[in-house]
């Protein structure tokens, strides 16, 4: 098993425990909103759900796979993140087509970055991972 695989895996257990700790009354303020900040629906839940399945998959089935899902999965949720913090809508949620652009006034920018912050982080190692560090462990993976 690859590194790659292994942090496949990683990417699983962290999408599952996202989805737990929205169940945990204690990581939720009066308003339902998930350290304050997030407003987690069962879409939401769906999506960090079949994201965590898909890497789990990916893991089990190939180093290959392992790839292919970090490169397309980092890209779109980098794009997400980006979106979100440029626009206040992320697209993932479908945000950007039900609310469009939001000002600053109706987000402001702190809270628009710590909105997105996950999204850009976890989207942008994995596009790291999936476009770079992959070719690295690759070629010495194949040469062992």
């Amino acid at each position: 098993m690859t590194l790659v695989q292994k942090l496949a895996f990683a990417y699983a257990f962290l999408f599952f425990g996202v989805v737990a700790i929205g169940y945990i009354p204690a990581f939720n303020d009066a308003s339902g909103n998930l350290f304050g900040l997030f407003s987690l629906q069962w879409y939401d839940d769906l999506l960090h759900a079949f994201s965590g399945v898909w890497a789990l998959a990916a893991a089990f089935i190939s180093h290959r796979q392992a790839v292919f899902y970090f490169k397309l999965f980092g890209s779109v949720y980098l794009f997400d993140g980006v979106l979100g913090l440029i626009t206040g809508s992320g697209c993932l949620d479908a945000g950007i087509f039900i609310n469009g652009f939001r000002s600053l006034n109706d987000i402001e920018f702190p809270a628009r970055f710590f909105a997105n912050l996950p999204h850009l982080v976890i989207g942008g190692f994995a596009v790291y991972v999936g476009f770079w560090l992959s070719k690295r462990i690759y070629d010495h993976f194949a040469t062992a």
